[in-house]
C-alpha cells in the first residue's frame, strides 16, 4: 500500500515550501497547497477543501489568522477529521511572555480536540521578513521605520520551524506538545538594522515612529487597510516587550540550539537577498 501524502498547506509560503522541501528530501509524499500550486487551496473555498485532503492523513497547517475568516479555518479543521486527517502540525503565534496569541487560541484549542495526534509550533516574528517579505523594502531603501520602540523580539529562522515541522509531521515523540520556537536571542530593531548593515554591506538604520505615521506609510504602499492594522498592531506589541521571551521550542523538540540572527544575516547576504537587483 502507498503511503498516505502529507499536506502541506501554504506550500509555496516561507515555512511552507520549507517544509515540503525536507519532506521530499525524505523521499516521502508530500502535497503542496495553495492558491498558486497545482493543488489549489483556499479557506474561503470549500470547494478546494476535498481534492487537497484526499487520502491525507497528517497536515501542516498555516492558518493566518489575520487575513482570513477563523470560522473558515475552523470548518476546515472539522472537515479534515471527518475525512480521517490523524495528525496536525499547526504554525501558531506567540502571545505576550510566550503563551498562546489571542487570535490563535481557539485554533489551538479546536487541533487538540479534533485529532489524537496534534502538536503546536507557536513561532516568534521571522527573520526571513527582512529578506523575503514586507520588510524586504525597506532594508533596500536603508531605513526600517517602525512603531515598535526599542522594544526587542526574538526572531527565528523559518529553518528552524521547518526543521521543527518536520520532525512532528514524521515522529509520534512530538505529539501532544506544544513548542515556542523562536531564536536564541531577543534583539532591537537598532540591533537587527546594524547586524544587517555589517553582513550586507548597505548602510541600514532604524528609526522608530509613530503609529499613524507608519500606517499612512503602509497604505500609500498599497496594503489593504486590514494588513495594514494587523501589523501595526505587531508592531506596537513588540514596542510592549510582547516578543522579548527566548523559547525553548528548537532544543526541545530537535535537541540542538536554534540559528542566531547573526547566522541568518549571513547566509542572506551571502545569497543575494539584499543584493540590488537581485530580486
Amino acid at each position: 500500500m502507498s503511503q498516505a501524502p502529507i499536506l502541506v498547506l501554504g506550500g509555496r509560503g516561507k515555512t511552507g515550501r520549507r517544509v515540503v522541501a525536507r519532506l521530499r528530501d525524505l523521499d516521502l509524499p508530500v502535497r503542496a497547497a495553495s492558491r498558486s500550486t497545482a493543488t489549489l487551496f483556499d479557506y474561503g473555498d470549500p470547494a478546494t477543501w476535498g481534492p487537497a485532503l484526499e487520502g491525507v492523513r497528517a497536515v501542516y497547517l498555516v492558518p493566518m489568522v489575520e487575513f482570513v475568516d477563523l470560522a473558515d479555518v475552523t470548518a476546515f479543521i472539522r472537515r479534515a477529521a471527518r475525512e480521517g486527517v490523524e495528525r496536525i502540525v499547526l504554525l501558531s503565534a506567540r502571545g505576550e511572555g510566550g503563551g498562546a496569541h489571542p487570535d490563535q487560541e481557539p485554533l489551538e484549542t479546536l487541533v487538540r480536540e479534533a485529532v489524537p495526534r496534534w502538536t503546536i509550533l507557536r513561532a516568534g516574528w521571522f527573520a526571513q521578513n527582512f529578506s523575503e517579505d514586507f520588510l524586504l523594502e525597506p532594508v533596500m531603501s536603508g531605513e526600517l521605520a517602525l512603531p515598535a520602540g526599542e522594544g526587542r523580539e526574538a526572531f527565528v529562522d523559518v529553518a528552524d520551524i521547518a526543521d521543527v515541522a518536520v520532525a512532528a509531521l514524521t515522529g509520534d515523540a512530538h505529539a501532544g506538545q506544544v513548542y515556542e520556537v523562536t531564536g536564541p536571542e531577543a534583539l532591537s530593531f537598532r540591533t537587527v538594522a546594524a547586524l544587517i548593515s555589517e553582513a550586507s554591506g548597505r548602510e541600514v538604520r532604524y528609526t522608530p515612529v509613530d503609529r499613524d505615521t507608519y500606517v499612512a506609510a503602509l497604505s500609500g504602499q498599497g496594503y489593504p487597510d486590514d494588513t495594514v492594522r494587523a501589523v501595526a498592531d505587531l508592531m506596537e506589541a513588540i514596542g510592549r516587550g510582547a516578543g522579548e521571551t527566548v523559547g525553548d521550542g528548537v532544543r526541545r523538540a530537535l535537541g540542538r540550539p536554534p540559528r542566531s540572527f547573526a547566522d541568518f544575516v549571513k547566509e542572506a547576504a551571502a545569497s543575494g537577498a539584499w543584493t540590488a537587483g537581485s530580486d
